[in-house]
């Protein structure tokens, strides 16, 4: 059991808890016990994608965390709250309701490289605590601006008549602390004119580690001039993991009490599609795997997957013939 298993996230399930839900599912099925890690964080408000490290993939964990990503978003306009997305509270309102020309017509300011300033509400730290720990806790987060690239970022996927916004769809938290709720109706009818207004659009962004999709919508409501937040998150792919991999909870759960979770235990060389194969004879192999440096190799320079008769070896690096281990995997 050394490989992926990608779950298809549900809404409200944090990371942490799809790695706790497949530790649980291993150790019911008797598979014994493994090292298990997820490949990038997504938020409780999130599904989709969520890549989950079993065995010796968990050293490639990190290389994951560097990947591409590809999300399903839908921004709410009229209403910008703390979180930027449906958890948080009211902090600006606007009755500008832009176009779908006036959408398509500011896409293209985000696309590329760009500069963004991350959400108060979020993981990074400043001086050594969680951003989201100080804003809830009352106090202004204020965070550096980074570079991210924007692959591509395309208009509506979904098809539907114009939403409109049921009256009292938004309400401010309760007494009681519950989340604010948003409810969008559509007509049903043919996608929307360019002429109308939206109450919501929804888009696909191709992006670079690092971006920030609740930004993203922020700053697209902005410069339509108007505010927004985001009330679905829908990751498609990370890296060279997509949605046809993933299954679903029960699913997994399924799998586990049939003993079946090597039907969709996806291989450890998948995370490394990007890079060429090294292969290698046993004795240079066992050099690797001894941590040796193998001199002479006819290789271009760069990183390379090595392997023994399709065995994983070692995550390579080739330098002027010389081949360094970069992670090695005890297989």
């Amino acid at each position: 059991m050394h490989g992926w298993i990608i779950l298809d996230k549900p809404l409200g399930l944090g990371s942490t808890q799809g790695v706790s839900a497949v530790k649980r599912v291993l150790r019911q099925g008797g598979y014994g016990k493994f090292k298990v890690g997820h490949g990038g964080t997504l938020d409780p408000l999130a599904t989709g994608v969520l890549p989950i490290a079993v065995g010796e993939a968990t050293k490639l964990a990190g290389r994951m965390l560097d990947s591409d990503k590809i999300y399903d978003f839908t921004i709410l306009f009229g209403v910008e709250t703390d979180t930027l997305d449906a958890e948080g509270v009211s902090i600006a309102t606007s009755d500008v309701r832009p176009t779908m020309a006036a959408v398509e017509a500011v896409l293209a300011q985000f696309t590329g490289p760009i500069a963004q300033v991350p959400p108060s509400y979020s993981a990074l730290k400043v001086d050594g605590e969680r951003a989201y720990d100080l804003a809830r806790a009352g106090h202004e987060v204020l965070l550096a601006s980074r570079n991210v690239t924007i692959y591509s970022l395309s208009s509506p996927v979904r098809g539907g008549g114009p939403a409109k916004l049921v009256e009292g769809g938004f309400r401010e938290r309760s007494a009681g602390g519950e989340p604010p709720s948003t409810t969008v109706q559509a007509d049903g009818g043919p996608p929307p004119r360019s002429g109308e207004e939206l109450a919501e659009v929804t888009l696909t962004a191709h992006v670079s580690k690092g971006t920030y999709i609740r930004s993203l919508a922020r700053d697209i409501a902005i410069a339509l001039g108007t505010v927004g937040h985001v009330t679905m998150l829908r990751r498609t792919k990370a890296g060279p993991f997509g949605l046809q991999n993933a299954i679903s909870l029960d699913k997994l759960d399924e799998l586990g009490q049939a003993r079946a979770l090597e039907d969709v235990l996806l291989p450890l060389r998948v995370a490394l599609d990007d890079i060429p194969a090294l292969s290698l004879t046993p004795d240079q192999a066992g050099a690797l795997r001894q941590g040796r440096i193998l001199a002479g190799i006819a290789a271009d320079d760069g990183q390379y997957f090595a392997e023994l008769d399709d065995v994983p070896v070692a995550l390579v690096e080739v330098e002027d013939g010389d081949v360094r281990v970069v992670r090695g995997f005890n297989l």
